[in-house]
């Protein structure tokens, strides 16, 4: 069985457990599958928004596929779900990885 395998039986098995779902978008990205990581991420988002880990690396992703106005968004949702659940070190690195796209990307 492959890991992308093992990773979709787990989160068969427990839907609402953001882990599995993080571990097989991480899964994807790492390989360089970005479409298929694109579509993990933002079904992890979907399911779990409260995961704060989720949207440096979703961001990260779109980045990668060129899609920064998009990037843009994630990181912008991400900030906002770190501000509310107090996660400042997660805040942090997506208020750098949002600073990083520039001007044009960072006006609300």
């Amino acid at each position: 069985m492959s890991r992308v395998d093992a990773l979709l039986k787990f989160i068969a098995q427990a839907p609402q457990d953001p882990f599995p779902r993080y571990a097989l978008a991480m899964e994807h990205k790492n390989a360089g599958r970005m479409p298929e990581a694109r579509a993990a991420f933002e079904s992890l988002i979907a399911a779990c928004p409260d995961y704060t880990a989720s949207y440096l690396h979703a961001g990260n992703t779109l980045v990668a596929l060129g899609d920064t106005a998009a990037a843009a968004a994630v990181y912008r949702r991400g900030i906002d779900v770190c501000a509310r659940r107090g996660d400042g070190h997660a805040r942090g690195e997506i208020e750098g990885a949002l600073a990083a796209l520039g001007d044009e990307t960072t006006a609300r």
